[in-house]
């Protein structure tokens, strides 16, 4: 039976360092899956109407999600108010990762799937990514493949089982049930699923907008055993990886005991008062819709635009949808850190108006840069700086990694873990232990989706160089 000892021995396993069957694999894929998209106005999509009293904009099924004004005030923070669209879809979606031991290692199974927002076409989504809509069969396509093994799973397959947040300042309220469930049955091959190994998955972390956002977030929760693999690995690696193996462990030290890291996130949200007011879209100051879209005067922040979509290889061949847009790709940053041997990241607790409960555990930097131009010096994002300008030596990790397709239109952001030796004691950040973060994961709602991507993006830092 998988276990979090069989996770971290199969980190361990040996990579194709080219992954040259998979890539061929894909290029096979790219011609019978696939989406094909057209920019049209909000005005001219079928099945979506515009709310006459509120502007917002809605499917006719009363299913799916909808297009919203938000008013939005927080007490503790250098701009106190603001108003935006935002997208309410309060079912609850399911997001699994299907694993399978062959010959001892363990494989992920994920789907090549064609998003409309995609960038570069094809990207690797979990088992099962689905919405209650499409897997209550709301869109009248077909079933969602292999949704059985997630909804119907027994208690002793279940790796991890978690409901996240998703996108605080783009989705209200939204969260979906990350799940990995393991099994030993003989799954039927399926066109565009793929069973690859734990490292095989993280090296191709790698690849900029390839692994999907769903994927990462599920990955986050890998259940492996560190203790197990520092004691098989820990003796040839080198210091770097010794650290982090070390680090993973939820024994190991750090600079905050668990009771006052659950202390300050605890302060953080009773002491910061939030409203978040759903308004007209008339209502939003700043705001216009005119030439089909719904877009800041100024240019910033992002646009409603909306889509007409062909595709292959989908539940459904063809529907229009409005989907969010930005002109800028966004910065993702972990300033990492050895104290006492143990590797810590940087991080804040983030409010955002659509979490559930007011803030979550955010990376060091979480921005577009551009939407701070206009804004006082104090609103710019701390570190944005260091993280961008790190010497080669320092950086880590550099990729850029795409939002979800289905809701974000060629969106992506530059993930970068960059490792200093600057103390950093700033009032609004902690230095968390890797392990406190992981520990945490088993948890709702207290890492946001930006944090848990950086998350496994490390846990790629596991594998030998030679492998990368």
């Amino acid at each position: 039976m998988t276990t979090s000892s069989s996770v971290a021995e199969s980190v361990l396993a040996p990579v194709d360092p080219e992954l040259a069957e998979f890539d061929r694999y894909v290029e096979t894929a790219r011609e019978h899956i696939y989406t094909r998209v057209q920019p049209m106005p909000l005005e001219s999509l079928d099945s979506w109407y515009t709310d006459p009293d509120t502007g917002w904009i809605r499917h006719r099924s009363g299913k799916f999600f909808s297009i919203e004004g938000l008013r939005f005030t927080v007490s503790d923070g250098p701009v106190p108010e603001w108003c935006q669209p935002i997208i309410n879809q309060p079912e609850i979606g399911i997001l699994g990762v299907l694993v399978k031991e062959f010959d001892g290692v363990v494989h992920c199974l994920l789907q090549l799937k064609a998003e409309p927002g995609n960038r570069g076409g094809l990207q690797l989504s979990p088992t099962v990514q689905a919405t209650r809509s499409n897997y209550t069969g709301a869109h009248g396509g077909g079933a969602v493949p292999l949704l059985e093994y997630f909804r119907d799973a027994p208690a002793h397959r279940v790796l991890a089982d978690v409901r996240q947040s998703e996108q605080g300042a783009s989705f209200l309220r939204k969260r979906n049930r990350n799940m990995i469930v393991a099994t030993a049955d003989d799954v039927p091959d399926r066109d565009g699923f793929r069973w690859l190994t734990v490292p095989q998955v993280l090296r191709l972390l790698r690849r900029d907008d390839l692994v999907n956002m769903d994927t990462r977030t599920v990955l986050s929760l890998l259940p492996f055993a560190a203790a197990a693999l520092r004691r098989r690995n820990g003796g040839r690696a080198e210091a770097w990886t010794r650290t982090l193996l070390r680090s993973c462990d939820r024994a190991a030290s750090s600079v905050h005991p668990d009771r006052e890291l659950q202390a300050w996130v605890t302060d953080v949200r009773t002491r910061t008062d939030v409203s978040a007011t759903p308004v007209s879209m008339a209502s939003l100051h700043g705001w216009q819709r005119a030439d089909g879209t719904i877009r800041h005067e100024t240019r910033r922040f992002f646009d409603v635009i909306g889509v007409g979509v062909e595709s292959a290889g989908r539940e459904v061949a063809r529907w229009t949808q409005p989907m969010l847009t930005a002109g800028e790709d966004g910065v993702l940053g972990w300033l990492v850190r050895r104290i006492d041997g143990v590797l810590h990241a940087l991080v804040r607790m983030r409010v955002e108006p659509g979490l559930v409960d007011v803030a979550e555990i955010a990376p060091t930097v979480q921005c577009i840069p551009g939407n701070y131009a206009h804004l006082p010096p104090a609103a710019h994002p701390p570190f944005l700086d260091e993280v961008l300008n790190a010497r080669p030596e320092r950086v880590l990790f550099d990729t850029m990694l795409s939002d979800e397709g289905g809701r974000f239109y060629g969106i992506s952001n530059r993930h970068l873990i960059v490792e200093t030796d600057a103390v950093h004691n700033h009032p609004d950040y902690r230095w968390v232990s890797v392990g406190q973060l992981v520990d945490l994961l088993r948890h709702s709602h207290y890492l946001n989706v930006q944090a848990r991507s950086l998350l496994v993006c490390l846990y790629g830092l596991l594998l030998d160089p030679a492998d990368g």
